[in-house]
């Protein structure tokens, strides 16, 4: 095998390379290059003769990668984002900004990050306007894809537990996250509740009558999972998609709810609602941000999710 001269080696073949493997499809790489598709054919074909490797086969609706591409990528990949890391001051003044962002997040995680994400545009970037949009799904990859959104900012654990499983195995996916904040939840009922005075137990909660905050209307959410788990059941009674509104309700009514903990003391409710411990255990809750991959190297939008970042650690830390 004859190896490829570096002098003479196109590198606009490496981004063409990255996006195919990420996306295993030519139309979506091609989508993304802004090229035409026989233009990314052309260059697939230019990096398998340089390479002297099929690099990717077709299997199926999809690409499958051989190891050689699969040993190269992470190299290639890492190489791009260092160069384009190293454009970004030069591609990218938060003051002189005008961009606007969408971000998908509940009313809970709004309130908790936006204030603080605020006072950064104010003092960094005035230009840039944001949109915040109801996340009304815990899988918002679709939103993602078809551009409706920036970042969807949430507790996503069914699909960090899909992008974990595929980077294992090394499959590649159009998403990419960060980590931003752990939280904790709570029941929450109005003072005086009949519950109120003594410690929540297991048997109380399932007993009552219970409100449930959930995107997609479905009376079942990971607090049931937990219950399921121990072969016991709640009963909800009504479900809300604002966890403010759950507060309202909760307070004027003898429904319990669940809420995160942090959230509670920027409802303008805390002194109506009484805390109890949960009485069994739960998965510990990780809100995270995720974004559709093709906007990994855009500097604006990597800004904007540091930014993200610094807004939740001054708000969790504080």
């Amino acid at each position: 095998m004859s190896l490829p001269n570096f002098r003479t080696f196109d590198l606009n073949l490496l981004r063409v390379f990255d996006e195919i493997m990420a996306e295993r499809s030519l139309t979506r790489a091609a989508q993304n290059l802004a090229l035409t598709q026989p233009a990314v054919s052309n260059a697939l074909r230019r990096l398998r003769e340089t390479l002297d490797d099929e690099l990717v086969r077709r299997r199926g609706q999809s690409l499958e990668a051989t190891p050689r591409a699969l040993a190269l990528w992470p190299v290639v990949r890492e190489a791009l984002r260092q160069l384009q890391a190293s454009l970004v001051p030069s591609d990218f003044v938060p003051a002189l900004a005008d961009s606007t962002f969408v971000l998908a997040m509940a009313d809970a995680t709004a309130a908790e990050l936006i204030p603080g994400l605020v006072d950064i545009l104010e003092t960094e970037a005035p230009g840039i306007s944001l949109r915040v949009v109801p996340l009304t799904t815990r899988d918002p990859r679709k939103l993602l894809e078809d551009e409706l959104a920036d970042l969807a900012v949430g507790y996503f654990p069914a699909v960090m537990s899909d992008l974990t499983a595929r980077a294992q195995v090394g499959k590649a996916t159009p998403y990419a996250h960060q980590r931003l904040y752990d939280g904790q939840y709570v029941c929450a009922m109005r003072k005086g509740h009949p519950l109120a005075p003594a410690g929540l137990t297991l048997d109380a909660f399932c007993a009552a009558r219970h409100l449930l905050v959930s995107f997609s209307g479905r009376a079942f959410g990971f607090i049931d999972e937990a219950l399921t788990r121990l072969k016991r059941e709640r009963r909800v009674v009504l479900t809300v998609n604002q966890f403010f509104t759950a507060g309202r309700v909760v307070v004027n009514s003898d429904l319990l709810t669940v809420l995160p903990r942090h959230f509670v003391s920027v409802t303008g409710m805390a002194d109506a609602l009484q805390l109890q411990e949960l009485p069994f255990t739960v998965p510990a809750v990780h809100v995270d941000a995720l974004w559709h991959r093709r906007m990994e190297h855009d500097a604006a939008h990597t800004w904007l999710r540091l930014a993200l970042a610094r807004s939740a650690k001054k708000a969790f830390t504080s």
